[in-house]
C-alpha cells in the first residue's frame, strides 16, 4: 500500500514549479506593460516638440486630411484600374500576326486587316516633318512627360476656357495609345482612370520610340485604314517617306477625328484641319512661318478612291475569326473569302441610321447595332454602330447588354424540351422567389393561361414560375449555351427576365437555332482562306464544324408556332412583313436602357439592339417600337425577289393580314399600339434600274452650253 506522506512529498516540487511559472508570467506581463507605457510617454514627449498652434495647426490639419483622402483616393483608383491591367497580360502586340485581304461573297475585294512588320516604317525612317506635324498637334511635350502631361492639360484647359468650347485635348499620345490598345471609347470617369494607369504602365515598359511607333501604326486614320503608313498610301498613293509637308499636315490632322477630316470624304474640312496643324508647328517652335508657307499656299489633294465604303465592323470581326481558324503553323499573308453581302450590309446600315434619324431624338436614343444571318449560317451583315470613324467599338460583337424579354425565348425553349407544349397551362399570378417579386408590365394578372398566350403577351411571372418550379436556373443556362450563346450568363434568378448581358451576335445565333429547326454550329463568316498563290488552307465546307441538333424538332416547331404570332398579334406588330410570315420577340430592359427585336423568317435571322453607350435611359423606347421598325425595314428589302422558304414547323411562308379583332385582342409588351401603315421600299429590280441610270448619268459626257445672247451679239 502507497504511503500518503510519500505521495504528498512527490507532488510538492510540481506545485512549486507551476507557482514559479505563474509568477514569471505575471511579472513579465507587468514589466512589458510598464515599458510600453514608458515608451509611449517618451514618444508623446518627443512629438510635443513639434506641436503647432494657431494658423500653423490649421495648415497641418488640412495637410493631414488631404494626405488621408489622397491615400484613400489612390486605393480606390487602383482598385478601379486593376481590371484594366489584366489586359496587359494578353498578347496585345499581336496585330502583326496576320495580314489578310478580304473578299465579299462574290469575290470582290472589300478591305484589309493586319500589318506585317516590314510594312511598318520605323520611326527613324519617317521624315522629320511628319513626326513634327504629329507631335505638334497631338502631344508637344511627348519626350518630356511620363505618360500624363499635367502642364499640357492645364494649357488645354486654359485654351478651352478662352474659346468657350473644346478646342484642345489634354490626352497625351501615351494615353491615346492605351485607349487604342486596351480600352473602348466609352466616356466615363472609370475609363479615364484606367487610361491614366495604363499610360504609366506603357511608359514604364516601353521606350518613347516604341510608344510613338505603336501609336503611328495602330491609330485609325479613316477609309478603313490603320496606321499612318497605310493612310499615306490610301489618300495619296505614296509611301510615308515620300509625303510632303502639306500631305503630312493633312495626315496628322486625321488622328483627332478621321470621320470629320478624311480628305476623300470632306476635302475642305481636311484642308482646314491641315492648316491648323501647320499653325501648331509654328506655335510649338518646331518650324517657322516661312517653312510652312508653301504648304499653306499649296494644300494637299487626296486621290479619288471612289464612293465604296468599307464594311469595317464586319472586317474587324472577320479578322478575329481568321485568327481562330487559320492554321497555326501556316502562312500569315492570306486572302479570306467572306460571307458578307454588301447590298444587305448597306441596307442594314441604312435601316439603323434612317430610324435613328427619324426617331432617335424623340426616344432619346443615339446608338444601334444589328447582325443579319442567312439561315444557312452565313453572316451577311454586321452593323456595330452608327459611325466607325468616330468609334471603332463593335457594339454587335463586343457589347454585352441586358436582353429584357427577348431572353424569355430561351426559357420557353427549355420548357418545351422538358415536355411542355404551347397549350400547357401555367398560372399568371403574383410570385416571390427569395425576396424577389416580379410583376407584369400592367400590374395585372391573367390567371391560368397557355404558354403560347403568355409568351405572345410577354407576361413576366410565367417564365419565372417555369424556372422556379419546373426547370431550375442550371437547365435554362444549359439550353441557352447549347443554342450557341457564348456570352457569360450571370446565373441569377432574375436572368429569366433578361438581366444577364448578351451580344447582338449571340442573340442572332441563339434565335438561328430555332430558325434552322433546332441545329447549332452553322454560323460562319469565312468560307475559304487562301494564300496569295491560290492554295486553299481552310475551307468551311471541309474544315468547319458539323451542325448538331441541340433542340428537338418538336420543341423547335412548338416555339416557332408561338413566335410567328408575336409580329402578327403580339408585341412585335411593327416588325410584321407584308405577306410573309416571320417569327420574333421584343425585349425591353429596366429603365428603358436597352431595346431589342430579334426575329427570323425561313430565309434570314436578324437581331437589332438600340440604346446609349453610357447606359442612360431612353425615353420609354420598347423593343416593339423602333427596333422592330429597324428589323422590318431591313427584312422587307432582304426578301425582295427571293424564293421564300417556310419557317421550320410552319408549313406556309405566306400569310394574310390578321383580322382587326385578333390585333385588338393582343396585349403589347408595354401597351404598344398596332403597327402603323408605312409604304413599302422599292423593289430590287427598281433599285438596280435606278442605280444603273445613276451610273449612266455620272459617266455621260458633259453637254456643251449653247452660246447666250451676249455671245451671239459679239459674233
Amino acid at each position: 500500500m502507497e504511503n500518503p506522506f510519500e505521495a504528498r512529498k512527490s507532488k510538492a516540487p510540481r506545485a512549486t514549479r507551476l507557482l514559479a511559472i505563474d509568477a514569471w508570467i505575471d511579472s513579465s506581463l507587468y514589466e512589458a506593460g510598464f515599458k510600453a507605457r514608458e515608451a509611449w510617454e517618451n514618444i508623446t514627449i518627443f512629438f510635443r516638440r513639434f506641436r503647432v498652434t494657431g494658423w500653423r495647426r490649421a495648415l497641418v490639419e488640412l495637410g493631414s486630411e488631404g494626405f488621408t483622402l489622397g491615400t484613400l483616393g489612390t486605393i480606390v483608383m487602383l482598385a478601379l484600374a486593376l481590371p484594366a491591367f489584366e489586359e496587359t497580360a494578353k498578347d496585345w502586340r499581336s496585330q502583326g500576326d496576320y495580314a489578310v485581304t478580304f473578299l465579299d461573297r462574290y469575290g470582290n475585294e472589300i478591305g484589309q486587316r493586319g500589318i506585317i512588320q516590314r510594312d511598318s516604317v520605323p520611326v527613324d525612317e519617317i521624315p522629320d516633318h511628319v513626326i513634327k506635324a504629329v507631335l505638334a498637334t497631338e502631344d508637344r511635350r511627348f519626350f518630356e512627360h511620363f505618360g500624363i502631361d499635367f502642364i499640357g492639360l492645364a494649357r488645354a484647359m486654359g485654351e478651352n476656357v478662352r474659346a468657350n468650347s473644346v478646342v484642345q485635348g489634354g490626352s497625351t499620345i501615351t494615353q491615346q495609345l492605351a485607349k487604342n490598345l486596351f480600352l473602348t471609347n466609352e466616356r466615363s470617369v472609370e475609363r479615364k482612370i484606367k487610361e491614366a494607369y495604363l499610360a504609366l504602365w506603357l511608359e514604364w515598359n516601353l521606350s518613347k520610340k516604341e510608344i510613338l511607333q505603336l501609336y503611328l501604326d495602330r491609330a485609325y486614320m479613316g477609309g478603313g485604314t490603320f496606321g499612318i503608313t497605310a493612310a499615306a498610301d490610301f489618300y495619296f498613293d505614296k509611301g510615308i517617306k515620300e509625303v510632303n509637308l502639306a500631305e503630312a499636315a493633312m495626315l496628322a490632322g486625321l488622328f483627332k477625328a478621321p470621320g470629320n477630316y478624311a480628305p476623300h470624304i470632306n476635302l475642305p474640312a481636311a484642308r482646314g484641319r491641315a492648316n491648323v496643324v501647320l499653325s501648331n508647328l509654328v506655335e510649338s517652335g518646331f518650324m517657322t512661318e516661312g517653312q510652312v508657307l508653301s504648304a499653306r499656299l499649296h494644300p494637299a489633294t487626296a486621290i479619288d478612291r471612289g464612293s465604296q465604303d468599307s464594311p469595317d465592323y464586319f472586317l474587324d470581326w472577320a479578322f478575329e475569326e481568321v485568327k481562330k481558324i487559320a492554321p497555326k503553323n501556316g502562312p500569315h499573308a492570306l486572302v479570306a473569302r467572306t460571307t458578307i453581302d454588301l447590298n444587305l450590309q448597306k441596307a442594314a446600315e441604312e435601316s439603323v441610321e434612317f430610324n435613328l434619324r427619324q426617331h432617335g431624338q424623340a426616344y432619346r436614343v443615339t446608338e444601334g447595332a444589328m447582325v443579319v444571318l442567312e439561315n444557312n449560317g452565313a453572316v451577311r451583315a454586321i452593323v456595330g454602330g452608327r459611325d466607325y470613324a468616330r468609334s471603332q467599338f463593335n457594339r454587335a460583337t463586343r457589347a454585352q447588354r441586358q436582353t429584357g424579354s427577348s431572353f424569355k425565348v430561351y426559357v420557353y425553349t427549355a420548357a418545351m424540351e422538358a415536355g411542355f407544349t404551347p397549350d400547357s397551362v401555367i398560372s399568371d399570378a403574383p410570385i416571390s422567389w427569395g425576396g424577389w417579386s416580379p410583376r407584369n408590365y400592367g400590374r395585372s394578372y391573367a390567371g391560368r393561361v397557355p404558354l403560347s398566350n403568355a409568351l405572345i403577351r410577354s407576361l413576366n411571372t410565367v417564365p419565372v414560375r417555369l424556372a422556379k418550379d419546373h426547370l431550375g436556373i442550371p437547365a435554362v443556362i444549359e439550353t441557352t449555351k447549347a443554342m450557341g450563346v457564348e456570352s457569360e450568363l450571370n446565373g441569377h434568378k432574375t436572368m429569366v427576365l433578361g438581366t444577364s448581358g448578351m451580344t447582338v451576335m449571340d442573340q442572332a445565333t441563339g434565335y438561328l437555332t430555332l430558325a434552322t429547326g433546332g441545329f447549332v454550329g452553322k454560323r460562319h463568316g469565312i468560307t475559304q482562306l487562301l494564300t496569295h498563290s491560290g492554295d486553299i488552307v481552310y475551307d468551311y465546307g471541309r474544315d468547319g464544324p458539323e451542325p448538331r441538333r441541340v433542340v428537338s424538332e418538336q420543341a423547335a416547331a412548338s416555339m416557332n408556332s408561338i413566335l410567328v404570332q408575336i409580329p402578327e398579334i403580339g408585341t412585335g406588330r411593327r416588325a410584321a412583313l407584308p405577306g410573309i410570315r416571320s417569327a420574333g420577340k421584343t425585349g425591353t430592359t429596366q429603365a428603358y436602357r436597352d431595346a431589342w427585336y430579334v426575329g427570323f423568317t425561313g430565309n434570314y435571322t436578324a437581331a437589332v439592339w438600340l440604346g446609349n453607350d453610357d447606359y442612360t435611359s431612353t425615353r420609354n423606347m420598347t423593343g416593339g417600337s423602333v427596333p422592330a421598325m429597324v428589323w422590318q425595314r431591313l427584312m422587307e428589302y432582304a426578301h425582295q425577289n427571293v424564293e421564300l422558304k417556310p419557317i421550320p414547323g410552319i408549313e406556309n411562308p405566306f400569310i394574310d393580314k390578321p383580322s382587326d379583332a385578333a390585333v385588338a385582342s393582343a396585349d403589347g409588351e408595354n401597351g404598344e399600339a398596332a403597327q402603323e401603315e408605312r409604304p413599302s421600299v422599292l423593289s430590287a429590280r427598281t433599285t438596280r434600274l435606278l442605280s444603273e441610270m445613276s451610273g449612266e448619268f455620272r459617266n455621260a459626257p458633259r453637254l456643251e452650253v449653247p452660246p447666250g445672247p451676249e455671245t451671239l451679239s459679239s459674233l
